[in-house]
């Protein structure tokens, strides 16, 4: 795909996607302008539905608002306070773990490199780029499956993983667009581009899209 191509997929994006509701770390760093809470947010939002995160992160926001609140509870209580996120016992082990990681790292503070914040528990390479880049406003590629899907299916690229994904598209992406890639291709994943049914008669991209395995 040519740069001119690219150029006109993220102007239209930016315009026609304005409308839908903007994805769950944005939500949570407009509301909180905290990156304890989007990095608590997005450790939750691994392999579950953002509808379900949002509602967890609500109630569990209003008892947990630093991570010395998460040293007052256990993580069983940590458990039923996340639940029903997926893998919710793997993630309260990780909440648990993280102040006592925070202190000594990084003295207490959310770090703003991705470096740094794949040194916490429960932090890969997708929740370390959003930190970076919603938090921080630092140019990051946050890869999800969303935007691992919708490159390859329009065919920015031909990868075969969320790592490779970020790789190449480091390679093709100016950087303004890097911080732009999550935000716009969440939105289009979860409301257009669906995985097994993308509504490819509303989709603003598509006369640019190539169509990968759509059937």
């Amino acid at each position: 795909m040519s740069q001119k191509d690219i150029d006109i997929i993220y102007r239209i994006l930016k315009i026609k996607l304005k409308g839908y509701s903007i994805p769950l770390a944005e939500q949570v760093h407009f509301k909180k302008k905290d990156p304890f809470f989007v990095l608590i947010a997005t450790i939750l939002s691994a392999r579950t539905k953002d509808t379900t995160t949002s509602k967890v992160c609500d109630k569990l926001f209003l008892k947990i608002k630093s991570f010395q609140d998460i040293e007052k509870y256990s993580q069983k209580n940590i458990e039923k306070l996340i639940y029903p996120v997926g893998f919710y016992k793997t993630k309260a082990s990780h909440l648990k773990e993280l102040p006592k990681k925070i202190k000594e790292l990084f003295n207490g503070k959310v770090p703003d490199t991705i470096d740094e914040l794949l040194k916490l528990p429960g932090v890969g390479r997708k929740t370390a780029n959003l930190i970076v880049s919603v938090c921080f406003n630092k140019p990051a590629i946050c890869v999800d499956t969303h935007v691992h899907r919708i490159t390859n299916r329009i065919e920015f690229i031909k990868t075969n993983n969320p790592l490779d994904t970020e790789i190449k598209l480091r390679s093709i992406l100016p950087k303004k667009y890097w911080s732009d890639t999550n935000y716009l291709f969440v939105i289009l994943g979860q409301n257009i581009c669906t995985p097994r049914n993308p509504n490819c008669n509303i989709c603003p991209i598509n006369k640019y899209c190539k169509k990968i395995n759509v059937l």
